[in-house]
């Protein structure tokens, strides 16, 4: 069965850091584009960040640059956001998505055509 499971999402405090996990099963991540997007209570998706698993490259919006780090494990078989300095605009449920690199438009880290989305994982920030 083809899946991605976020994990890592939790209660913290402002300040403190969070690791989330994205790990699939039934397919090589390796192959693949991965993007993190968050949404939070009442408002729309947003892209966190995304890399290609095979290279490495990544891509952060403007507003994600600075606290927030993409990466990938071959092989776990599994991409990881390192996120720090939480604040409470940073709750929301964050879920990783998948598409394969081949699909990608050049120039593109990120996946556009999801062909995966995991179930997402809760982040609480408290002041």
């Amino acid at each position: 069965q083809v899946q991605l499971v976020e994990s890592g999402g939790g209660l913290v405090q402002a300040g403190e850091s969070l690791r989330l996990s994205c790990a699939a099963s039934g397919f090589n991540l390796a192959y693949y584009s991965i993007g993190w997007f968050r949404q939070a209570p009442g408002k729309g998706r947003e892209g966190v960040a995304c890399i290609r698993v095979s290279s490495g490259s990544t891509f952060y919006p403007d507003s994600m640059k600075g606290r927030f780090t993409i990466s990938g494990d071959k092989a776990k078989n599994t991409v990881f956001l390192q996120m720090t300095s939480l604040e409470p605009d940073d709750t929301a449920v964050y879920s990783c998505a998948a598409e394969e690199e081949w699909k990608l438009p050049r120039g593109s880290n990120c996946p556009g055509e999801v062909q995966v989305w995991g179930q997402g994982t809760l982040v609480t920030v408290s002041s």
